[in-house]
């Protein structure tokens, strides 16, 4: 596959660590540590496809920005479902859940995580005397975490728990 220099693979050890690395991530029995992994990996790829989808269409088709914002929005809740589903949760057995549960799920809790980023954002900077952004960012760690928790638990899980 690779060209042999001097009867050595060009990738080298550390090569070969990192697609072992991969390889073990990307299996269902990496367990906790990758799932953590996946799902990280996952919310860059969904973060970019969201920032990406919205600019493009804003500034190079001239898209009005709050049309392209929905857009964006509900390109990177599908491609984000996508790879949750057959990513992140990957597993052995099947899913508890079918298809249309899981997608049900997974909006609602979306809305909710909408819901209570536009309330937090709205209500405590004042209380609390920070930045709208400051509250911003500490509400979306809460909300990453939570999502991990309600996402492997609740919509993404399989018909055995996980070890």
């Amino acid at each position: 596959m690779f060209p042999r220099v001097s009867g050595r693979n060009p990738i080298g050890a550390g090569g070969r660590r990192i697609r072992g690395l991969a390889l073990t991530l990307a299996s269902p029995d990496s367990g906790l540590f990758g799932q953590g992994a996946r799902f990280a990996l996952t919310g860059g790829l969904v973060a970019g496809v969201y920032l990406g989808t919205t600019t493009v269409l804003a500034d190079v088709a001239g898209l009005p920005f709050q049309a392209a914002l929905i857009c964006g929005f509900c390109v990177a809740l599908m491609v984000h479902f996508t790879l949750q589903r057959n990513f992140v949760w990957v597993h052995e057995d099947e899913f508890a859940l079918p298809l249309r549960h899981q997608a049900g799920r997974y909006l609602v809790i979306a809305c909710v995580q909408y819901g209570v980023t536009a309330l937090s954002t709205l209500v405590l900077p004042p209380i609390l005397g920070l930045s709208t952004e400051v509250v911003y960012l500490a509400t979306a760690a809460v909300m990453v975490a939570a999502n991990f928790v309600v996402f492997r638990y609740g919509i993404f899980h399989a018909t055995k728990p996980p070890a």
